[in-house]
């Protein structure tokens, strides 16, 4: 699985779909609206003409509210920086760019944007213009220097593909579809090596399309320490998924091999991995850097340890899982599964919450182009 395949989430607005499963992305858009709008107001403040487009980039946009959520927490924030400074007359028009993998649902992000239009726009909103951009960002999007901010939330543990050693079975994953605590240090190098070469590759395109000066504001599913398998972390979830198709391989409804050959391009890094890798890179600043974390359950706003009510929350953390794994696992296994599969996900999920509430750790970090 390459780059320009695969990895998309569940289409349409459907109750199955992402764009009606993804609360929990809009709970880290919210969560890093202060960084977004400080990175805003200096990008903002850097135009050097009275008459100017600022060129905003979200990488990853996805489909449903999200992506016009990114667009909003954007125009907000210049009207209310503008209303303050009282800088009104500035003839500033904003240019968005959403972009993802070719099979993204953009039918769904187009027909949003005149009911969003009506919400968003306005005589105070800035005007603004937004176009799809379908292609990889481990590839090059934009011309160099035309960029003032690229945006990405909840996209970047997702690699450009599966390690070759895995993908061509040369190293088998012992029946685990990312990192669980039977796959071997030989795999958890290879998902290492593959993430730290897609996020080197990914710092340099960016530095090279941001003007000078311009800012970064990355969310993604990380790590809170160096271990692979803490309680709540991305590889327990991915990890219940893979005991749930081990069970369908037990009852027969799924080849032991078809599930050898299943292995996610995704690697969540700690802290330290990001810190490392841009500090070799050399090619940003960082402006902050914080993990932040979210209950499994979207659907549970409660900052204690207690799990109301673990069936439901089974459930829940269910639907979300689903809006973005099913379109691979149909790619891979076939739509006959799918229902099986999810509700013998959503008992297992069920039970390891009763051990402890699971919180997921999410990576913000804020970079600026670094002077050279």
């Amino acid at each position: 699985m390459d780059a320009t395949s695969g990895v998309r989430m569940a289409t349409g607005n459907g109750e199955n779909s992402y764009a009606v499963n993804s609360r929990l992305q809009e709970k880290a858009i919210l969560e890093t609206r202060p960084v977004l709008r400080k990175a805003i107001e200096e990008v903002y403040m850097s135009l050097s003409t009275s008459r100017s487009t600022l060129v905003v980039a979200d990488l990853g946009c996805s489909s449903g509210p999200n992506t016009l959520l990114v667009i909003s927490e954007v125009i907000g924030a210049i009207r209310a920086y503008t209303q303050k400074s009282e800088e009104r007359a500035r003839g500033v028009e904003v240019q968005f760019f959403l972009n993802d993998l070719p099979g993204n649902d953009f039918n769904l992000v187009f027909r949003s944007l005149e009911h969003f239009e009506d919400i968003a726009g306005g005589k105070e909103a800035p005007p603004h213009y937004v176009a799809g951009l379908p292609g990889s960002y481990y590839g090059k999007l934009f011309p160099r220097q035309s960029v003032h901010l690229f945006h990405s939330s909840y996209s970047l543990m997702w690699r450009s593909k599966v390690p070759p050693e895995l993908s061509s079975c040369t190293h088998l994953n012992e029946g685990n579809i990312y990192i669980g605590k039977a796959t071997p240090p030989t795999v958890i190098k290879l998902f290492q090596v593959q993430f730290q070469k897609d996020f080197e590759l990914f710092l340099t395109l960016r530095s090279r399309e941001l003007v000078s000066g311009g800012r970064m504001l990355l969310t993604f599913l990380g790590r809170k320490s160096e271990e692979m398998l803490m309680h709540g972390e991305v590889s327990s979830v991915l990890e219940l998924v893979a005991k749930s198709l081990q069970h369908l391989v037990q009852k027969g409804r799924v080849e032991k091999k078809k599930l050898e050959s299943f292995i996610l391009p995704y690697y969540a890094p700690s802290m330290k991995e990001v810190n490392t890798l841009i500090n070799r890179n050399g090619l940003f600043n960082v402006e902050q850097i914080k993990l932040f974390e979210l209950n499994w359950d979207p659907q549970d706003d409660l900052d204690g340890d207690v799990v109301l009510d673990y069936a439901s929350s089974g459930a829940n953390v269910a639907r979300c899982i689903r809006a973005v794994l099913e379109p691979l696992i149909v790619d891979h296994f076939g739509e006959d599964i799918i229902k099986e599969l999810f509700m013998i996900f959503a008992a297992t999920v069920a039970k390891h919450l009763e051990k402890a509430k699971a919180k997921y750790p999410i990576i913000m970090v804020s970079l600026k182009k670094a002077m050279h």
